[in-house]
């Protein structure tokens, strides 16, 4: 049961002749695939050119090998080397085993291991052995080489396309034959490295044979991969080839690489630019900065030279202030500024040496000895400027001393002269009153003085200049002293000009005038020579005229004729109309008996009661004497002094 069982499940002998013919078929497609594509290697590309320059046929069938001629040429092409003396024309066998033996060594010695494989099997054109041997150089000198992640040949070949296809989801790539099929593997590869050739996202995933043409087309095109298989080789067949897929796919990994390596190339340039170019910057600012200074100070170093001072002390302290605004600011931006500058070129030949590169040399006259000579010079300016600035203020202080002393001294003598003058006046009283009026006359000129003499001293305050050894005399103490001279000339002038009035006054008595007189210089508080209403009327009360309010400002009016005051004249004239009239010495005794209620003295109370004003009762109890016995003022007395009987 056993053996029938087995035998049940045997291939029959019809089924194994198909298996063995399907095998003939795909082996012979293969075979024609494979040479192909191998004849497109770039290296028989090469040998072509070459037999073409020498007007030889090219290989377009690989048992073209078979006489050894190309197999060498080939061979000197990938091995970039001669292999000596060979049979050029071989017709004889011996010649083609010969030629086909020192290629066969050639390709020992290089490490590929060759295998049942000899000489006479490519003499004898066994096409199968000679696809094999192109294989195996293919392996050598164009895949074996590729390397990814540790692994080589095949392996990393196969994980590159996996790694670069990965973000495409339609691609899978697992081997060399039917991943391959559709054509979208290929297109994935192109748009991965070249997305501007090929629009992957646009692709008709379904048309394998529009996909395959597309890639071979642009490979062939942008990317100088020449077209190894054709689309039928891809797309037509039920497993591709994978030799003839691993070597045009290969084509892809070198093209790439050597995109790879231009782009690396590139971009170590674009750095080595990039660097440059910064370095350049910085040298360009360093330069422009290190000008912007040095003329900055410059400037600064003319406008101190040719700067002028006024004179005056305002000028003086204003150039200070701004000696002073420059050295706690522009000065301070400029030494920020230099230090910046030598962290900057500190930092350009740090930068150079990082990169190999020669260091950098800042031209001619601004190197950093070239701004310390800048900055030596600056300070150089700097000390001079401060130096003159204090002098000059220094200057204007004396300066200002000895003009305030010399003014100052002046005017208190001119002062002292006039008091003098003041002083000595006698004789005839029209003469006098002349020459005072003629003093007047110089008080403008000297007010005038004073002015120039207290601007002088607010000058000497604004500058600060406390001590002065040239005169003992301050601005308040000339103005007072000269307010005393203004004072004395004025009453000096009202006295004689009232001596003048009493002299002319001789209706009355000497002692009247004096009476007169002195309770005029009493009333008259500011000391004008006149008397306003108010004054008048407690002058006239203290000598005992009183009037009613109403009739008061009928006499003051008369006696002022209308005007607000009533002058010293006027006020004689008065007297002496009143006196005239009303006034005698017994009259006067007897009102004062009233108000003192007839006893021999008179108090406070009785003046107060008897409705005097103020100023009449305080001017009585200044000048009466005193009664220390009865408590009061004995004012007969005081009459006696004053009247002749």
């Amino acid at each position: 049961m056993s053996g029938h069982h087995s035998n049940a499940f045997a291939a029959s002998s019809a089924a194994n002749q198909v298996v063995e013919d399907t095998a003939k078929v795909m082996d012979k497609t293969w075979e024609t695939v494979q040479q192909k594509t191998f004849t497109k290697w770039q290296a028989f590309c090469l040998v072509n050119t070459k037999l073409s320059a020498a007007r030889h046929a090219e290989i377009s069938n690989l048992l073209q090998l078979s006489d050894g001629v190309p197999l060498i040429q080939l061979l000197e092409i990938i091995g970039d080397t001669s292999l000596g003396r060979y049979n050029k024309v071989s017709r004889m066998r011996i010649q083609k085993v010969e030629n086909v033996n020192k290629c066969l060594e050639f390709i020992r010695l290089r490490g590929v291991n060759l295998t049942n494989i000899g000489a006479e099997d490519i003499v004898d054109e066994n096409l199968k052995l000679i696809l094999g041997m192109i294989w195996t150089l293919i392996l050598r000198f164009t895949i074996a080489d590729i390397n990814e992640e540790g692994l080589s040949a095949k392996e990393g070949l196969l994980l590159w396309c996996q790694r670069k296809t990965a973000p495409y989801h339609e691609v899978n790539v697992r081997d060399f034959t039917y991943s391959w099929a559709d054509g979208l593997a290929f297109c994935a590869l192109i748009h991965r490295h070249r997305p501007d050739l090929l629009d992957f996202d646009s692709l008709d995933k379904s048309d394998r044979h529009t996909n395959t043409q597309l890639a071979f087309d642009i490979a062939s095109d942008h990317l100088n991969i020449p077209k190894l298989l054709d689309v039928e080789d891809v797309c037509d067949i039920t497993k591709p080839d994978e030799r003839s897929i691993m070597t045009y796919v290969a084509q892809y990994f070198h093209a790439f690489s050597e995109l790879g390596k231009v782009d690396a190339a590139g971009r170590r340039v674009a750095k080595f630019a990039e660097v440059m170019e910064s370095v350049w910057s910085m040298q360009n600012d360093y330069e422009r900065r290190v000008k912007q200074l040095m003329q900055a100070i410059d400037n600064k170093k003319s406008d101190w030279e040719n700067s002028k001072f006024r004179g005056d002390y305002a000028d003086a302290k204003r150039q200070s202030g701004e000696f002073v605004n420059y050295k706690t600011s522009l000065k301070r931006t400029w030494v920020a500024d230099k230090r910046d500058l030598d962290t900057l070129l500190g930092n350009i030949q740090t930068k150079l040496k990082t990169y190999d590169l020669k260091p950098y040399h800042p031209p001619h006259g601004l190197t950093p000895k070239d701004l310390d000579q800048f900055w030596k010079e600056l300070l150089v300016a700097e000390e001079k400027r401060y130096r003159l600035i204090n002098a000059k203020i220094r200057d204007i202080k004396e300066k200002l001393r000895q003009d305030f002393a010399k003014q100052a001294n002046e005017f208190q003598v001119k002062v002292n002269s006039l008091s003098n003058e003041l002083v000595l006046l006698d004789g005839d009283l029209d003469l006098q009153l002349a020459h005072v009026r003629q003093l007047t006359t110089r008080f403008g000129p000297m007010a005038e003085a004073l002015e120039h003499i207290q601007r002088l001293d607010d000058q000497c305050v604004e500058a600060n200049v406390e001590e002065n050894d040239y005169t003992i005399y301050s601005a308040d103490d000339l103005s007072f002293d000269f307010g005393l001279l203004e004072q004395a000339t004025q009453k000096k002038s009202a006295f004689i000009s009232n001596q003048i009035v009493s002299r002319n006054m001789t209706n009355l008595t000497p002692a009247q005038l004096e009476e007169f007189e002195s309770t005029f210089r009493h009333f008259d508080t500011n000391q004008t020579n006149s008397l306003n209403s108010a004054e008048f009327n407690a002058a006239l009360a203290s000598l005992g005229i009183m009037y009613e309010d109403e009739v008061f400002a009928g006499v003051f009016a008369q006696c002022s004729q209308g005007g607000s005051e009533v002058t010293f004249e006027q006020f004689i004239t008065f007297m002496v109309g009143v006196t005239e009239d009303r006034t005698s010495s017994d009259q006067v005794r007897q009102s004062f008996r009233i108000v003192a209620g007839d006893k021999p003295f008179v108090t406070e109370l009785d003046l107060k009661q008897s409705m005097l004003p103020v100023a009449v009762v305080s001017y009585l109890k200044n000048s009466m004497p005193h009664d220390d016995s009865a408590h009061g003022y004995n004012y007969e007395a005081f009459l006696d002094s004053v009247f002749t009987k």
